[in-house]
């Protein structure tokens, strides 16, 4: 059976009654609309910065282990709705079982080497916090990848549905793939803006080099302050 009639055949086992995959989906929306409107706040108000005491480091790292559970619930949550789903059995050859074990080992490439390169502060946020990277990442994955932690997430979820031969997982992947999308409208303009601000300070404070080597004569110090 090809592809196609794969398609043809499966695309309706889907049980949109069962409560599981409802909460499948409002998990896979949930999660970054709580970041994003977080991460806002905390950019705003310095609310979470002010619980721990004005140390930003360590509200960011609070932030990041919230996310990372809410991940971890997330992915639960979706494993358990695919068990009460019906099974499409032509999607059990090897064609697309190849492809759904390549699209969960590349997926997960994406995801680690993104967090490997980043660290936990560029990976869960800290620009919100005031902690800026010096300059821009373009090593692997963000080479062959412009998105690779949400790409590499959705690949992974599209995975784990073909080989669990579920149809209602292959949506919720979808599902996933949108309201990346969506978060990526709102978080890429708005961290371009954090960083554009960084380089306006920078360029106000090039400007006046006469006065920065009077203070730090004065003080015996210098002036520069780094990015927190």
């Amino acid at each position: 059976m090809d592809i196609l009639q794969c398609y043809n055949d499966s695309r309706l086992k889907v049980d949109w009654n069962d409560n599981r995959m409802w909460f499948a989906v409002g998990s896979i929306v949930f999660n970054p609309t709580f970041w994003n409107i977080v991460a806002r706040k905390e950019y705003h108000t310095k609310f979470i910065t002010r619980m721990f005491n004005g140390n930003g480091l360590h509200g960011c790292y609070a932030l990041a282990a919230t996310i990372f559970t809410l991940g971890l619930i997330r992915d639960g949550i979706f494993k358990w709705a695919l068990d009460g789903q019906p099974h499409a059995q032509c999607m059990d050859n090897p064609l697309l079982q190849g492809l759904a074990y390549f699209l969960f080992a590349v997926g997960n490439i994406f995801v680690l080497t993104s967090m490997w390169v980043l660290g936990i502060t560029g990976t869960y946020l800290g620009d919100y916090f005031g902690i800026l990277m010096d300059e821009r990442v373009t090593s692997f994955p963000f080479n062959v990848n412009e998105n690779p932690m949400y790409n590499g997430t959705v690949m992974i979820f599209l995975g784990t549905a073909i080989w669990s031969l579920s149809p209602a997982g292959v949506y919720l992947a979808l599902i996933v793939h949108f309201v990346y999308r969506i978060a990526l409208k709102f978080e890429g303009p708005f961290t371009t803006e954090i960083y554009n601000k960084r380089e306006q300070a920078r360029s106000k404070a090039s400007s006046k080099p006469a006065v920065a080597a009077k203070g730090g004569k004065k003080n015996g110090r210098s002036n520069t302050k780094k990015d927190l």
